[in-house]
């Protein structure tokens, strides 16, 4: 559900509802409870993935997208700070797919920009989160707009207000992780124009960062940003330690952490080779653009902006009209490649199926939808989306208005409506020549830099050829028109045609334009020397050697170069270039450079980097400064191994930092607690642990640590460290309420950890009343309680208590634990329920004796329930006895009687619920005999016995009767039937020649009464002659219309692939088949082969065509009749497959 309202409204706080202010997952939203506690299985509203701010050019449609959860379902309003929202032309609406609450506005205008909040509200909260949208005005508008700007007095007003808006926390995330070269571009992007005061709060901003990464990162560099990758996808990189390899690596982009995996396959990949670390994209969409952030475990690493290219629409999609039951394509050509873009139709956001498909050449230039098989339904605007440009159509779908075809389900069509053709190919293939020229100068133009950097200009030798017209002719070597004549260091060699000058050793002298001239025709080339700068491999070595020094004392670094001049020198600490100062000295000389360090400080150990450059090219010089200091004190807190009568067994975390040299001593001193004499322990060695067996039982000590290297002895670091060396028990766990009852409470708790080095003796437990400020004992302090558990009978019904419980050794009772939370002296409430598993149902007694059917189990039932019981469905009558008791009931029936059978129920019933169950007891005497039986022969093998009935038939309902029989030839009685409730009983198979006699009984549940017994009963045997008489003949007829058991069936066939239709026909005689296509008949045609053998009928196309497509009928007749069955055949465009085959 969602619904406009205006800004500012606020909803009153209903009576007993709270405002509790929570903190969600997702930063920028504000979440506001209603409940103090939320029912299971509900949830108040929250922002998943929230709505973020838009800066798009005036005429487009803006769209807020928003993520956002609760249970039950949150109501979803959207509003802005100023003015209201139209309702008529933005749109709200609700992507099922996507699971997005969608603020839609097309057209936007200037007036439109302003910063809008979503609200979502259920019953338990609401929750809030803004996003700003902001219009770049275009054509007269802008135009106007910068006039009035340079005229009006509203330019201070809008300077004012831009002095006071504050700089996006993001430019700070983006500068700290950008070269210094990269900052100038980033202060103009963000509208930063304060640039001394940005890079004195970005140096704060620095060592603050620093202070951080230090907990977690040992060291950090290479930091490469995010770029764009030419398979579609982007990634970016950096190089650092970690102290700990287990600390967990996040990535988070605009704040909201995306998963990862190892794989580099998967959207998000994350690769680590040694201390690189890589992170990739694949598949890089509109949707990745934004701020990328790493953290290790909850702090800041590095930050990078990632921004796409903006992507134009070269040819945009157009109108597509279509006929109903014909695809509809949609193309359009963007300005560079992508893997995917988003397609939109009406609204809803369209995804590859059965109704869509989405294609992409392999260039990734042209993007395409299909609408299949359009219907009238799909009739609307259709958009294409790439990030912040769109274009969109109208797909226009025609009824079929054939009346012919009006009731019949109408046939899906093979065309295609719309589509660009050769001519979106064309523009695609300009637009991929133009790319792949662009990146082939940018790999040249690289390529280039790096041959020009790599160029070797010392001990060169240049050679100057030139080839004369004749080989006796001498050549005449000029250098800035002065003749050049062979010297050491210069050679003129003559080679056939060729004239050499080859100059060894060049040096700078050596520069300049030379000439050639041999009969009479001359030939010129420019030397041109280079000289970067170089340092002597002996010096490079020396200067790379570690600079060691104490803290205070100053720290000198000189080296010396050559090379051609001017040479910038830069001298660097940590990558932070230096600059002359009151603790920094700089020498600059044409051949040497010496940096002084005064009164050095231990952070100042680090990286030192001189830099020479000049036109020629740049070289490096990297050493280290280690200053050596007091290391730091121990790190806390202490952890306590053991502490018992026999010893205390600590440990702790060695100094942060260590002053420079390894840690060789711990130097520890005990005193106890009430002394002033402190006791020397002496050196421990390096390990960071210590235990103490000279130690007094039930004894408290404080002990002084002390670190110890080996250059630095005298200024020993003094770390204090108090704790007891107590022998008294640790607290137990919290006692744990395992049931409470109005006379008795029971609990559970754990031993303590630290049993003080001795075993347990007991415990001793406690009670207090709510809002009592004493505790008692509920056992007798000389009676600990050896379990650890307890049931604590002392309590009074309806009062609240707590409890706790603590430990007793040899020294005594130690610490009691937390108290236990508070709990009622009353039986818990329970619904009723019966325990007796055996209860009886079913109940039959003989009349004028006594009924007890009764429940003596306890009841599980808590208040004590009320008992009634039922007869059919109303109170029991007055001379039935109920006997009842907390636990049990008694029901008794003194002398019971006929009219006393019935259904009796129970029913249990408290405040929490009812429990009920019933039982039949039915009164009634031993059954009294029928009366006389009689025998009748109606059907021959048969006899029928009936007999009077039973003088209790009529009072009893379950009686009923039981027959018997015995015969001449098998001596023993056989129930021939039994469950008889009538008066009439027929017996089969009386076999003649045989007597029979028969016995008729009365049941009823008491059991069976005494027999009546039926006379003798005998058929004669009587001998028959035999005779069989013959049924007439008839002749049968075989003869049967045509029909068809398997019908034809409908094919989609690629042009000139083969088509094989088939059929079976059934009929007597042997029916007549006839093939045609559209009403002409094809059996004469000699482009089909058609066959009809033991009635399947086959025809085929060897190679079909555009010309093949239609109806197809066979007819099959003979004399009784006539049958046809019709299909469709359906030729589509040339595949290259032509050897497939394709049959029905």
């Amino acid at each position: 559900m969602f619904k406009i309202r205006k800004a500012k409204e606020e909803e009153p706080t209903a009576s007993g509802q709270v405002k509790i202010k929570k903190r969600s997952r997702v930063p920028g939203v504000m979440i506001t409870q209603y409940v103090e506690e939320l029912p299971e299985g509900m949830s108040t509203p929250d922002f998943t993935r929230k709505p973020i701010a838009l800066t798009i050019q005036e005429g487009k449609l803006a769209i807020f997208r928003a993520v956002i959860t609760g249970n039950p379902t949150p109501t979803v309003t959207w509003v802005r700070n100023s003015g209201e929202l139209n309702e008529e032309n933005n749109k709200i609406v609700f992507d099922s797919i996507a699971g997005e609450y969608q603020l839609q506005m097309p057209d936007v205008s200037a007036d439109q920009a302003d910063t809008y909040k979503c609200f979502a509200r259920n019953e338990y909260g609401k929750a809030v989160v803004t996003a700003a949208l902001n219009i770049i005005e275009v054509g007269f508008k802008k135009s106007r707009a910068m006039q009035e700007s340079r005229t009006g007095t509203q330019v201070d007003i809008e300077v004012k207000e831009d002095k006071k808006t504050e700089i996006d926390n993001k430019f700070w995330e983006v500068l700290m992780s950008a070269e210094k070269k990269d900052y100038e571009a980033i202060c103009a992007q963000y509208g930063v124009t304060d640039f001394r005061g940005m890079l004195k709060k970005l140096s704060e901003r620095k060592l603050e960062r620093e202070k951080e990464q230090e907990k977690v990162v040992e060291r950090i560099c290479n930091l490469k940003p995010i770029e764009l990758k030419a398979d579609g996808g982007a990634e970016f990189e950096l190089e650092m330690s970690l102290k700990d390899p287990k600390s967990k690596i996040f990535i988070f982009k605009d704040g909201i952490m995306i998963p990862f995996e190892v794989d580099t396959e998967v959207k998000h990949g994350l690769k680590q080779v040694g201390k690189k670390f890589v992170f990739s994209i694949n598949g890089v969409d509109p949707d990745d653009a934004g701020l990328y952030q790493v953290e290790v475990d909850g702090i800041k690493i590095f930050s990078t902006d990632f921004k796409l290219p903006p992507v134009e629409f070269l040819v945009k999609i157009n109108d597509v009209k279509a006929e109903e039951r014909e695809d509809a394509v949609f193309d359009c050509v963007l300005s560079q490649p992508m893997k995917k873009i988003k397609w939109m139709g009406k609204n809803n956001t369209l995804e590859q199926g059965e109704k869509y498909d989405i294609t992409v050449s392999e260039d990734m230039l042209i993007h395409s939808l299909v609408v299949k098989d359009c219907l009238l339904l799909d009739k609307g605007i259709y958009a294409a989306v790439t990030g912040l440009n769109s274009c969109n159509a109208w797909l226009v779908v025609e009824a079929d208005n054939d009346p012919n075809a009006s009731r019949k389900k109408k046939a899906r069509k093979t065309t295609r409506a719309g589509g660009g053709g050769a001519e979106l190919l064309k523009i695609a293939e300009e637009q991929q020549a133009n790319i792949q020229m662009e990146r082939e100068k940018l790999i040249a133009k690289a390529r280039a830099d790096k041959e020009a950097a790599d160029k070797e200009a010392a001990d060169a030798a240049a050679a100057a050829d030139a080839v004369a017209a004749a080989d006796d002719c001498d050549g005449v070597w000029y250098k800035d028109e002065k003749e050049i004549t062979a010297t050491e260091d210069i050679c003129i060699v003559k080679d056939g045609t060729y004239r050499k000058l080859i100059i060894k050793n060049c040096k700078e002298d050596d520069a300049g334009k030379y000439r050639c001239e041999a009969d009479g025709r001359k030939t010129e080339a420019a030397l041109s020397v280079e000289d970067p700068p170089r340092i002597n491999p002996d010096d490079l070595a020396e200067f790379k050697e570690p600079v060691i020094i104490k803290t205070g004392k100053d720290a000198a670094f000189e080296i010396s170069f050559v090379g051609r001049e001017p040479m910038k020198i830069q001298w660097y600490h940590e990558g932070e270039e230096l600059f002359k100062d009151t603790h920094v000295r700089i020498e600059k000389s044409s051949s040497h450079s010496r940096l002084v360090l005064t009164k050095c400080q231990r952070k100042l150990t680090g990286e030192i980097k001189i830099r020479i450059k000049n036109e020629c090219g740049t070289t490096e010089a990297i050493t280290q400064l280690v200053v050596l200091d007091k290391p730091t004190p121990p790190l806390g807190p202490v952890d306590i191994i053991e502490a018992s009568s026999s010893g205390i067994d600590f440990k702790w975390r060695t100094p942060k930092d260590n002053g420079g040299s390894p840690i060789t001593d711990y130097i520890l001193e005990r005193q106890q607690i009430g002394r002033n004499s402190w006791k020397k322990l002496g050196k421990i060695g390096p390990e960071p642990k210590y235990r103490d067996r000279d130690v007094d039982h039930g004894r408290k000590y404080c002990y002084h640590i002390r670190a110890e290297t080996d250059q630095v002895k005298k200024n020993v670091t003094m770390f204090f460290l108090l704790f007891h060396n107590s022998a008294y028990p640790g607290a137990p766990s919290t006692p744990k309420i395992v049931s409470a009852f109005k006379d008795c409470i029971n609990l559970a708790w754990s031993a303590p950890t630290n049993t003080g080095g001795t075993k347990l003796l007991g415990y001793n437990v406690e009670k207090r009343k709510n809002g009592s400020n004493l505790w008692g004992h509920v056992n007798p302090p000389n009676e600990p309680i050896k379990e650890k558990n307890y049931a604590v009978t002392d309590v009074v019904e309806g009062l609240e208590y707590e409890f706790r419980v603590s430990a007793i050794n040899i020294s005594g009772a130690g610490e009691p634990s937390s108290p236990s939370v508070f709990v009622f002296a009353r039986d818990p409430k329970m619904r009723p329920q019966f325990t007796d598993k055996k209860m009886k149902n079913f109940m039959v007694m003989k009349a004028g004796n006594s009924a007890r059917p009764s429940i003596s189990c306890c009841w599980q039932a808590s208040p004590i329930p009320t008992i009634k019981w039922l007869k059919d469905s109303v109170p029991v009558a007055k001379h039935v006895t109920v006997h009842n008791t907390d636990t049990s009931t008694q029901l008794m029936i003194p002398t019971a009687e006929r009219h006393d059978t019935g259904i009796y129920m129970i029913i249990v019933k408290n405040l929490v619920g009812q429990v009920t169950a019933s039982i039949e007891i039915r009164v009634t005497d031993e059954p009294k005999p029928p009366g006389p039986v009689e025998l009748k022969e109606n059907v021959s093998g048969t006899v029928t016995v009936s007999w009077a009935p039973s003088p209790d038939e009529k009072k009893d309902d379950r009686l009923h009767y039981v027959i018997t029989k015995r015969d001449s030839e098998m001596l023993s009685w056989q129930t021939v039937a039994d469950h008889v409730f009538n008066n009439k009983c027929t017996v089969v198979n009386i076999m003649p020649g045989r007597q029979y006699n028969f016995r008729v009984y009365t049941r009823n549940d008491m059991g069976l009464s005494k027999p009546s017994e039926s006379t003798t009963w005998e058929v004669k045997r009587r001998k028959e002659t035999f005779s069989l008489n013959h049924p007439a003949t008839k002749n049968c007829c075989f003869e049967t219309p045509p029909s068809f058991s398997v019908p034809l069936k409908m094919h989609k066939i690629p042009e000139s692939y083969e088509c094989n239709m088939s059929c079976a026909v059934t009929g007597n005689p042997k029916p007549h088949v006839t093939w045609y296509r559209n009403n002409i008949s094809l059996n004469t045609n000699t482009n089909y082969y058609i066959t009809n053998t033991c009635g399947v009928c086959s025809m085929v196309i060897l190679k079909v065509g555009p010309k093949d497509s239609g109806d197809y009928t066979v007819i099959a007749e003979n004399p009784l009749g006539r049958m046809e069955c019709s299909t469709k055949l359906v030729v589509k465009g040339k595949n290259t497959h032509s050897n497939a085959v394709v049959t029905s």
